[in-house]
This record gives C-alpha cells, structure tokens and sequence, in this order.
C-alpha cells in the first residue's frame, strides 16, 4: 500500500508524528469511512492538513481516499501517535465543520453494533441525515429554547399523574434530573398523549431536554396538537420520515445547538442527541413500526433503553398494555410500575363483558356479526345519542369460509378451491368461480357456514343494514380517519386506526378475536391484548366493551379485569419456559440452505447457544432483498440473555469473514427479530 493510501492502525507500539503545522498538536485524524461493510467497520489513520485543523474535529465529516477513490467518513478522534508504521495519506478535505456526530452519539452506536452484530455505517445511515449545504449558509446563532415562544409561560399542571400510584414520586425524580424509568399504563379514557405532553414541557421549561418517540406519523401529529395548546410551534422539533432532507438537517443541526428541547418524532428520532436529555419517552413499543426494517433491524426500545443507561435521562414506556421485554425490565428492577390507583380505574372503567355467544334469532339474519350482547349494547348506546367502535383484525372483505359447526374450510365441491362471499351474493369458489347456494360440510352435514375472517368492509356493509338509518364508517388500510364528530354513528375499524372522538364511545365491539389470538406467532397473544385494550380506551367511562370471546381464556380474563401487569407477567413466565426472547437472546440467520451452511462454519458461537432450524420464515415475514420465499430458509441461533453481546460479536465477525471471502450469496442477520414465528 502506497503513501497516498490510508493505513489502517496496527496493533503495535504507537510512534509520535512530526507535526505538518507550526500550530498542530494532533495531527493524526482516525476516521471511520461510511462504506457499510463489516470488514471495514473500523478506524484509520490520515494525516491532518494545516489547513483544516481546526475544521477536523471529532464528529466532522470528511473526503478521505480509500483503496483509489473517494469516500466519505467521519472523524471519531484525534491524536499526536498513530500505530501503523508506514506513511499516512492526508485528509482530501472537510466537507463540513459541522460536529454532527458528537461523543454521546458515538457511544451508543458502538454499543449497538456489538449488541446487533451490525455495521456502525448502517446505524449512523438512520441517526445522521443527510448533509444539505443550503441549510448550513443560512444558519446564524441558534437561540435559546425559551426565545422561541412567548417570554411569559402559561403554567402547565401536573396534578393529574397523582391518580396513578408512584406518579408524583416520578415526576418529582424527573424534574430533578434523576434518571428514574417506568412503564405506564393509563386508566381507559384518560389522554395518554395529553399527559406525556404535560410532563415533557414541564421538562423543557426546567432547562432539560424531553425526547418523545413514538410509532407512527399519525400519533406524531396528535402528540404535536396537544404540545401546541401549551407552547408555540417553534418550540416542537418534529423528526419523521415524511420531511424533506433540509428541514429533516435543520432541525438536527437544532438539536446539535440545543435550541431544541421539545423533540418528538418516529422511530429514528430516538438517536437524536438532545443536549442535557432528562426525558425520554416511547409510547406503544410492542408496535412493529418502531423496529427499522432496515440492518441491523434495531428497535428503538434498544435505542432509548441504551441511552438512559448511558445519559443517565429518565425513561417512560407508555402504552395501553405491556411487553414481554418492558415486563422483563420490570422484573428485573431496572423500572417501576405505573398503574392506576383503584380509586381513578373504578371511575374510569367502562363496562367489560366477554361473550362467545354466536346465537341469533331465526327470523332476523341481519345481525349474524354480533352476538346478542354486543347487539344490545351497540343499539343503546346509538339510542343515548353515542356512537359505536366495531374493531376487526382486518381490512376488506371477508376471504374465506368455514362450517360453522366443526370449523372445517368450506370447499368447491368442482376444484377443490376455497369458498367466499362477496357483497350479497351466494358463496362461491375463488378459483374457479362457481356458485355453491347450498354448501354442505364434508365433515359434520352441517349447512351452516361462517367466515373465517370478516373483513372491515364486509362488516360495514352488514352494520348498515343493521342500524340503518345511522351512518356507518370505515377506518382501515390507507384510509384512515383520525377523528369522527359526536353523536349516534356506527364506525369499524381495524387494529391501530380506530378515530378518537370527544366524550369517548358508548360502546367498543371487538370480533373475531379468535383470528388474533389463533395465529401461528409468539407474540399473538400479547398483540391481541394490546390491540383490544388500545380500542377499549376509547371507551367513555359511562359506555361499554364486549368482546366476542371466552371469559376463560387468559388473556380475555385479563382484559375484562384490565389486569395489564399480570398479563405480562404470565406472558413472560410462558416465554421463560420455553427460552425464548426476551428471557433469551435470538438471532435469525435467512437465506438459502446453502448460504446458510457456509455463514454457520464461518460462526463460532458462545457457549451455551442453541441452534434451531433451518426452517421455512414464518408467515409475513419478507424475503431477503433480491429472493424468493420458497428458496429461503431461517435458522435460530438461541443464547443467554447474559451473553447477548458475545453473540453479537460472533455476527459481526463472521460476516466480516464471509465478506472477505467475497461470498455471493446473500445472507440476512437480525437480532431480535420482531416476528420469530
């Protein structure tokens, strides 16, 4: 390697530099290129020009040459000694003296790529936008947070957390910096958003910095609402993945100046280095979206769990229910507990009731959805003037059917081909088309059927038949609505796009359960819960919530008594039992059978780690980019929660390895992976 490559530091003894400046004290520059590849995931030597001495600072991003042609990279230190005892090439130049990686970020994406066997390019891609040069010429001093909204503050009260037991003991920690963590469930009805937004401008207007991520833009925007009924709108900084690259740089170059205290954004805003971070809240972190589908596929509960550790800053979960990850903190000791005292629950609660009563009169067939119970409840609450939540686990029509009696799929008696309704027509064959009036079972004679899955559609059009003349609306898939007006109106919705309404609804449905509890997946009894306690907190404390299932089944049982902590912690016993995450640590290793074996001889586990598989990715799982599903299979790698980081490292090596080698075909490492079948 020439002198005008860059040399990579050794280990060996370490040699002092003369210096290339009268004024240079440190004249070599470690630089971590942005490559994204694991054999390259470290640092190297370069050679500070005088010129940019001053610029070259820690966190900068640089040009550098690297193996014949220019890279970008970022500065991570500075030092008078190299180890590498050839000659170092200079820095090409600065791109900007920007320090847009400071030392707290620096810290938390070495932490994480050993933990996800991950590349610290890839992380910094999602924690650093973009540069835009525009935005750096027309910056001046940043102002002070306080300077951004009116000079006299409105005081915002906080006397409603005193309802939930340990509550005012964990505002006062927080307000005086101690870095006190919770998980928060809200009585139904109570505004979970409303009261984040309360605590995080308290901490602001204290002289902290608040960090509020949570899953989704729509949430985002609802949150912003309720800060801006308490400070103006420069004093919010939003960071989602709908902005353009100059504000997202903006608003992060805010961030790095510390004029912005009041951050709150979607899953990437969790590597946001506020300066003096005192509170950092993630609401609902069981929900998918907070995982980056992108390697090292991090969750951003990881992110802020990691930054409370390292920041020493306050850490809230709020959500409707609990994880089995935030119950394992829990149990651990690492955070407390916030539930409603039994005063505020018993005021709070709406009438829960568990049918599994699929009966219905004879001479009325307009209301074969809802059980009798659910019927009754859904008409008085439209007669008092209020409307109805309708939640199905999914959107469109209904896809199949089943014999009412034995379960058994309803069949074309021609092909063989599944049987479904569309609109009022007869049952007829999705492969072959044919119209089957009078389907008997094959199994049990029985000529009843039902569909395995209604669809919000489907059981819209069915509910507008029933309650006519209300209007009834749907809220699902891309459609999604926010809000509804008060009044008598029927509204269905699938799991997460349920509307708020003011007052709450009378009454909450929640069918098909059986279809949420019945999936082939870890976490489908603890998505089942959180989905029906999420609609169930819409209800008003007068209303009321059926669900259409049996009261003996756990989790229902649960529900009904909105026993949140107990759920958990039944959920994260059966986990333990079995060794799966989060009692321990899981990685999922996806490509070909081949590419497989060759990753694993390259793999030297820890001991104590389990292999598990290979087997087919579990169901709506996507492939690895550029495969089929049929030709890609996942293995498991098990090990103990205590040796997560050696797993880590073993990833990260023997994709460094497989790398070298030039291996071509593709593998895909997750660590934790949200769907582990």
């Amino acid at each position: 390697m020439g002198a005008a490559e860059p040399r990579r530091r050794a280990q060996g003894r370490r040699r002092s530099l003369a210096l290339t400046g009268p004024q240079q004290t440190e004249p070599v520059a470690r630089v971590l290129p942005l490559l994204g590849l694991p054999q390259l995931d470290k640092t190297f030597d370069y050679l500070v020009p005088e010129k940019m001495d001053a610029d070259a600072q820690p966190g900068v991003r640089v040009r550098i040459r690297f193996a014949g042609r220019l890279v970008d990279g970022i500065v991570i230190a500075r030092s008078a000694e190299t180890d590498h005892p050839g000659n170092l090439a200079y820095l090409k130049s600065v791109i900007s003296p920007e320090v847009v990686y400071p030392p707290q970020l620096g810290v938390l994406v070495d932490s994480l790529a050993e933990l996800y066997g991950g590349v610290r390019s890839d992380i910094i891609r999602s924690a650093v936008p973009g540069r835009h040069a525009r935005v750096e010429k027309g910056r001046g001093e940043a102002p002070a947070w306080r300077e951004l909204g009116p000079l006299e503050l409105s005081d915002v009260p906080l006397d409603n957390w005193s309802t939930y037991a340990w509550g005012e003991s964990f505002v006062a920690a927080v307000r005086s910096g101690a870095p006190a963590r919770a998980a928060w469930h809200p009585a139904p009805g109570d505004p979970m958003l409303r009261r984040i937004a309360e605590l995080a401008v308290n901490v602001a207007r204290d002289g902290g910095g608040a960090l509020i991520v949570l899953p989704d833009q729509r949430r985002v925007d609802a949150l912003e609402a309720e800060l801006r009924t308490m400070v103006s709108a420069r004093q919010i900084t939003v960071l989602t993945a709908d902005l353009g690259p100059e504000s997202r740089y903006r608003r992060y170059l805010d961030v790095i100046h510390g004029s912005a205290k009041l951050v709150i954004g979607t899953r990437s805003a969790a590597y946001a280095p506020v300066q003096d971070l005192r509170l950092a809240v993630l609401v609902d972190d069981a929900d998918d979206n907070l995982a980056d589908p992108r390697a090292p596929y991090i969750h951003a509960r990881d992110i802020l769990t990691a930054r409370s550790a390292f920041e020493h800053c306050a850490l809230l979960f709020a959500s409707w229910s609990r994880s089995a990850e935030v119950q394992q903190l829990v149990a651990r000791g690492w955070a407390a507990t916030l539930v409603p005292t039994p005063e505020h629950l018993a005021e709070q609660m709406p009438t829960m009731t568990a049918s599994a009563d699929t009966s219905v009169d004879a001479e009325d067939t307009s209301r074969t959805r809802l059980p009798a119970v659910a019927f009754r409840a859904a008409r008085q609450a439209l007669r008092d003037g209020t409307p109805v939540l309708v939640q199905v686990p999914r959107k469109g029509y209904q896809p199949s059917l089943s014999c009412r009696e034995c379960g058994t799929p309803a069949r074309c008696r021609a092909c063989n081909g599944p049987l479904e309704i569309r609109s009022d027509e007869a049952p007829s064959c999705r492969w072959c088309g044919r119209v089957e009036p009078r389907h008997r079972c094959q199994t049990c004679g029985s000529m009843k059927i039902r569909a395995v899955v209604t669809g919000s559609d489907r059981t819209a059009e069915e509910l507008g038949r029933t309650f006519a003349p209300h209007p009834v609306r749907s809220s699902s898939g891309e459609k999604i609505l926010d809000r509804i007006e008060p009044g008598a109106r029927v509204v269905v919705a699938t799991p997460g796009a349920e509307p708020d309404v003011d007052g709450g609804y009378g009454a909450v449905l929640l069918l098909d359960t059986w279809a949420m509890l019945g999936r082939q997946d870890l976490r489908a009894t603890e998505d089942a819960l959180a989905a029906w306690a999420s609609a169930a907190a819409k209800a008003s404390g007068s209303g009321s919530v059926v669900i259409d299932a049996d009261a003996a089944i756990p989790t229902v049982r649960s529900f009904i008594h909105w026993d949140i902590v107990g759920a958990a912690e039944t959920e994260l016993a059966e986990r333990g039992a079995v060794r799966f995450p989060p009692v321990a640590q899981m990685a999922a290793i996806d490509g070909t059978p081949d590419a497989i074996s060759r990753f694993t001889e390259e793999l030297e586990l820890p001991a104590g780690a389990d292999v598990l598989g290979p087997v087919e990715l579990p169901q709506g799982v996507r492939p690895p980019a550029g495969m089929e599903a049929p030709e890609v299979r996942r293995l498991l790698v098990r090990v103990p929660r205590n040796e997560a980081r050696e797993l880590g490292k073993a990833l990260r090596a023997a994709a460094a390895t497989r790398a070298m080698a030039r291996e071509e075909r593709p593998v895909r490492i997750m660590v934790d992976p949200v769907r582990v079948g």
